[in-house]
């Protein structure tokens, strides 16, 4: 289940969640290369990646923010700034360019820190900008929780295109994490869940003082758990892709003959 986008236009222009997503990549492809050498990367992640064990030793470790802008991976960069992009410009239209920058590393160092107290003896670098953008997640969740998400949804051979209020989509992903994190407590992993579910936590808790500025369950009724304005809307677009009969498809696999 992959959100693809939501209904909820912004007012302004998102330059500073444009300008992280510019970052992480440049910062992604700044190091890409060591991908084809284990033997550096290792060291890498362990010198700029937050390392709970190394942070018992040295509070003041500054690993809690350059772990932020590194990923384990193409996949790991992507799925990270996916989320970002969907949900991150709409956080940064009600708080503002400035504040939203605040919100976002507070949320990823509270993030790390609660991934740090959650194994602090843990020898095993982490990295990534997922805590910072799962407090991203619990603030839309808090201001917008009937705004319409696309997913992408795929069962097998089941593929559709769904929207869904994104009170499902990020409920169901924060249940998730968090049923993760206690199998992974139980039977070990290499994802930061509690990471997710701090983050989620603490993106909700910082984004409190602007919804009751808003009117706090006054605003929900006035608005319904909707965006406070008109919501975007897509056409269906269909492709020149011309689609091949059962007839047709018989005729050529006849004229392959048995050895195709």
């Amino acid at each position: 289940m992959f959100p693809l986008r939501d209904h909820n236009p912004s007012t302004r222009t998102p330059i500073v969640t444009w300008a992280l997503i510019v970052l992480n990549v440049v910062v992604f492809v700044s190091y890409v290369d060591l991908f084809g050498n284990p033997a550096r990367l290792g060291p890498f992640f362990d010198t700029w990646g937050m390392v709970p064990a190394r942070v018992s030793q040295d509070a003041a470790d500054l690993t809690f923010l350059t772990s932020m802008f590194l990923h384990g991976g193409f996949f790991h960069l992507a799925g990270n700034m996916l989320f970002l992009w969907i949900f991150g410009d709409n956080l940064e239209d009600e708080f503002g360019h400035f504040w939203f920058l605040v919100f976002y590393l507070a949320s990823g160092l509270g993030a790390g820190l609660v991934h740090y107290v959650s194994d602090p003896l843990s020898t095993i670098p982490t990295v990534g900008a997922s805590g910072a953008i799962a407090g991203v997640l619990g603030g839309y969740l808090l201001l917008f929780p009937k705004a319409r998400v696309d997913i992408l949804f795929i069962l097998i051979i089941f593929i559709r295109i769904i929207p869904v209020p994104a009170w499902i989509m990020l409920g169901l992903w924060f249940a998730l994490q968090l049923t993760n994190g206690v199998v992974a407590d139980n039977a070990g992993g290499g994802v930061a869940y509690w990471a997710h579910t701090g983050g989620f936590v603490i993106g909700f808790l910082f984004t409190i003082p602007a919804w009751l500025r808003r009117g706090g369950v006054t605003f929900w009724r006035t608005t319904h758990g909707h965006p406070p304005h008109a919501e975007a809307r897509y056409r269906r677009v269909r492709t020149g892709v011309p689609m091949a009969g059962r007839r047709t498809q018989r005729q050529t696999s006849k004229a392959r003959g048995p050895w195709g």
